[in-house]
């Protein structure tokens, strides 16, 4: 009996002129893509300390081997289904697929929805970031004026060609990596405060304090990972790059996060860790604060430096996966077709990209002249609802390997990687989005009504991506039948 192999690849509406430029990416620039998103130096140098600060205190190591290990497990089906629909919508392609088109349209606008969040959010950061750092070079400007220079340089780079971006990302992540790499080294061989201790991986540091958000902060510094999906249409040999690309990102960000969260927790003294970072004004000055201790003031001037250009490598990244979705929405013409074309000479999709750019000039307008913070409210508020929304769309994705193989056993006949390890990662990714409701406003700062309204905005996209597909349906059978589709 020969199966039938549901992948969709029924053609469609776009042309050999109309697509995105094919085999320009290869394992590393894929991975250096993703990599950027995840925003290493950010992560280390504002996340973890809040998560200790917040969260369980020094066991954020072993939450970090705990989160790694989670997002392998999901990894597992992701990459599985990766090898049988190539699509630069990925989550919602992928969802088109297994649990079909009406799904996928809501897994669409939340896609939409939460790679616009996590992009003009960290522009926040970004803003507040590049103005403090000019200020003591003399320049002093407010936050928002640096906000519109860097999305006027990321709209450039997104306009054009993804390998250009692919190439300035690479140099600044590894300028990253590199630059905390020192500060571990010297951590490492000094002996921290009082000896290198096991600690932070124990159950009892693990369990301390609020391990719920320390959990949800690691989370949230994973996400970007999943983007390698994203990049399929333009990767050399998808079925091979986008697999390894995966498995290469979510071990380089898990470990090098594992890695430097315990040689600061060492850094600091395990005991000594907490009671630091209570004492610190701001608790984003940690890493700096050991640099200066373990290094010197040069390099942690080189670190505020590329601490900037770690921000700029994210927005990047957030801004290629967003213009990339707006692309396959408009292509597969769940949003207006207008927006499904790529640029004639790039092939780049241009239209998706000046969009996006148009979007955050809008909001951080909007926050500027209600005098919102930078830092408290755009990127608090924001990138809790998009790391939301992410992980909505990986359990989303979670049940749609298992449809999709159910389907179609023989294309991977390993009930394992079809349906087992699937279906661990969605239970947990569920149980993921429960701490987050609940603890919204805990995490983001967000009280009252936006406590509530805030991460309500998910399931507020996703009804309007419903929508859209079930008028969709009405309108041209043939196209919605097409939603997510195999593009080779």
């Amino acid at each position: 009996m020969t199966a039938t192999i549901d992948t969709g690849d029924t053609g469609g509406p776009a042309g050999e002129a109309n697509r995105l430029r094919r085999n320009s990416l290869g394992v590393g620039a894929v991975t250096f893509l993703v990599v950027s998103a995840a925003a290493p130096l950010t992560a280390v140098a504002g996340g973890v300390p809040l998560s200790m600060l917040m969260g369980n205190g020094a066991g954020i190591p072993g939450t970090f081997l705990v989160v790694t290990a989670l997002l392998l497990v999901f990894a597992v089906g992701y990459v599985a289904m990766a090898r049988h629909v190539a699509n630069a919508g990925a989550f919602y392609a992928y969802t088109a697929r297994g649990l079909g088109g009406n799904l996928g349209g809501a897994a669409a606008l939340i896609a939409i929805l939460s790679y616009n969040c996590m992009q003009i959010g960290v522009f926040g950061l970004f803003g507040a970031a590049t103005s403090g750092l000019f200020a003591g070079w003399g320049l002093d400007l407010p936050w928002w004026v640096w906000c519109f220079v860097g999305i006027a340089l990321v709209g450039v780079l997104g306009y054009r060609r993804v390998d250009l971006s692919a190439k300035i990302l690479t140099v600044l992540v590894l300028l990253e990596y590199l630059v905390v790499l020192v500060v571990d080294a010297a951590i490492l061989f000094k002996g921290g405060d009082a000896g290198l201790s096991l600690a932070p991986f124990t159950p009892t540091q693990m369990l301390s304090g609020s391990p719920a958000i320390g959990l949800l902060f690691c989370f949230a510094a994973f996400i970007g990972f999943e983007a390698t999906t994203i990049y399929s249409e333009e990767a050399r040999e998808p079925a091979r790059t986008v697999p390894r690309a995966t498995y290469i990102s979510v071990l380089i960000i898990g470990l090098f996060y594992m890695f430097t969260s315990w040689l600061m927790a060492n850094g600091a003294g395990v005991d000594k860790l907490v009671p630091t970072l209570q004492g610190l004004k701001d608790p984003t000055t940690f890493l700096f604060g050991l640099s200066d201790r373990y290094v010197g003031p040069l390099l942690t001037q080189l670190m505020n430096i590329l601490f900037v250009s770690s921000l700029f490598a994210g927005v990047t990244a957030f801004h290629n996966g967003v213009a990339r979705y707006f692309y396959v929405a408009g292509r597969e013409r769940l949003l207006p077709e207008a927006l499904g074309v790529t640029h004639p000479r790039f092939q780049s999709p241009h239209v998706g990209s000046l969009v996006q750019t148009a979007i955050a000039v809008l909001v951080i307008a909007l926050f500027a002249a209600t005098g919102q913070d930078p830092v408290l409210a755009l990127f608090s508020w924001l990138t809790n609802v998009g790391t939301l929304g992410i992980i909505v769309l990986m359990a989303l994705t979670s049940a749609s390997v298992v449809a999709f193989f159910t389907r179609n056993p023989s294309l991977e006949p390993n009930a394992l990687k079809a349906k087992v390890l699937p279906t661990v990662a969605g239970l947990a990714l569920l149980f993921i989005i429960f701490q987050i409701v609940t603890n919204f406003g805990n995490l983001s700062g967000a009280s009252g009504v936006l406590g509530w309204f805030l991460p309500s905005l998910v399931l507020i996209a996703a009804v309007v991506g419903y929508l859209l597909a079930v008028a969709l349906k009405g309108r041209d059978a043939a196209a919605f039948a097409r939603l997510g589709s195999q593009q080779f």
